[in-house]
């Protein structure tokens, strides 16, 4: 029987710095047989591991298109991510997964998607992103309205400059009042705000969303204000991710174990929820 704990382990074949604290690591899996067989769905995650000091989850932040690799983006906040944080390129990680359930990308065809993220809610939301651009055929209008604290807080900016330069795409940047920079073309405001402004159409529509608690709230409300419904936004709980298989009982909410049901849920699932978190 396999041990389920047991990680596979992977190469860091490259280091991207995404804003402070926050980095990008691309991982190739050390064995070819694994390496060649793996696949994901846009919305698993997985635990990183270093050794030593544990495990962290996070989502698997690249596109399951995108063959031969993952990429997964972390900030630095404790023992863990710290360990993570000082490895080199050429290092060695573990990883376990892919867990969870995903986003479901083939009933969405045709429709209008609009991505809604803050901060570092914006990895979760990536791997959709690409997911959705490399089947671009498959969708109606794509928007993405993304905000942070600041401008430095901004990750993937490399990317968001080529989003932004797609004429396919509608990208909608913005950071919170005083995070501006005299150099900054985007908008001043708060990720809500901002997207009442823009007022995407729901009629046809799905909505992404990730980023802070507060943020997701009022991302709601907002949308409910524009007219969308809960069955047609999304998001993903992964921060209530633990163990990855539902066994040591941490990620429950209520009487739900996000590890084993989750962590894509409607805004509809979440709202059941609510009076648990």
């Amino acid at each position: 029987m396999n041990n389920i704990y047991l990680p596979q382990l992977v190469t860091i074949e490259d280091i991207y710095d995404e804003a402070p604290d926050v980095k990008s690591y691309r991982l190739v899996f050390k064995d070819k047989a694994v390496r060649e067989a793996f696949d994901f769905k846009a919305g698993q995650f997985g635990l990183y591991s270093a050794f030593g000091l544990g495990e962290s989850t996070f989502c698997i932040a690249s596109s399951p298109t995108r063959k031969g690799y993952i990429q997964c983006t972390f900030r630095r906040t404790g023992r863990v991510t710290g360990g993570l944080d000082e490895l080199s390129i050429g290092g060695t990680m573990g990883f376990r997964g892919p867990y969870g359930n995903w986003f479901p990308l083939d009933e969405w065809k045709g429709k209008n998607i609009v991505f809604i993220a803050g901060g570092i809610g914006l990895p979760p939301v990536r791997s959709v992103i690409w997911n959705c651009l490399d089947r671009r055929e498959d969708f109606g209008n794509i928007t993405i309205v993304y905000g942070a604290k600041t401008v430095a807080d901004l990750v993937y900016k490399n990317e968001l400059e080529h989003w932004g330069g797609r004429p396919d795409v509608k990208l909608i940047q913005t950071v919170d009042p005083g995070g501006e920079t005299p150099e900054w073309k985007g908008k001043t405001g708060f990720v809500p705000t901002v997207l009442e402004e823009a007022a995407p159409k729901a009629e046809n529509s799905i909505a992404v969303t990730c980023g802070p608690p507060i943020m997701i709230k009022f991302v709601l409300a907002t949308l409910k204000k524009l007219g969308w419904n809960d069955e047609q936004v999304y998001t993903t709980l992964e921060n209530k991710m633990k163990c990855g298989v539902g066994k040591c009982g941490r990620c429950n909410v209520g009487d739900v174990y996000i590890c084993k049901e989750g962590p894509v849920y409607t805004a509809a699932g979440v709202k059941k929820m609510y009076n648990d978190f």
